[in-house]
């Protein structure tokens, strides 16, 4: 089990963005096409935060052309370049699945003034 614990802790990310549930975000993606990578930007609102340590992932969802699209980003993933937060939002749960249900300016989150 240590042996576990020492590839884990060597195979973390040093800087782990600080968002919680309900910001904003702005991720980078790196994409591969071909030989080459591109960064792509994935706006939208974190709507969960599961597990801890080195599989710890986070939900982004964001509305497209009335679409709504989830993604599902590994904190410590390589594939993640970095998290940028836009904005704080208020919130009083830890999963924001109800915002699935909701349209328009009912799906909004408040901002929370720091």
């Amino acid at each position: 089990m240590d042996a576990l614990k020492a590839i884990s802790a060597s195979s973390l990310k040093v800087e782990v963005p600080a968002f919680e549930v309900g910001d904003t975000v702005k991720v980078h993606v790196k994409i591969k096409e071909g030989d080459k990578y591109r960064i792509q930007i994935f706006e939208g609102t974190v709507i969960a935060r599961k597990h801890g340590g080195i599989s710890e992932t986070f939900t982004v969802r964001r509305v497209a052309h009335g679409c709504g699209i989830e993604r599902v980003f590994p904190v410590h993933s390589p594939i993640v370049d970095k998290v940028e937060v836009v904005r704080h939002g208020k919130v009083r749960r830890s999963k924001l699945y109800y915002l699935r249900d909701r349209v328009g300016k009912a799906a909004k989150v408040k901002e929370q003034i720091r």
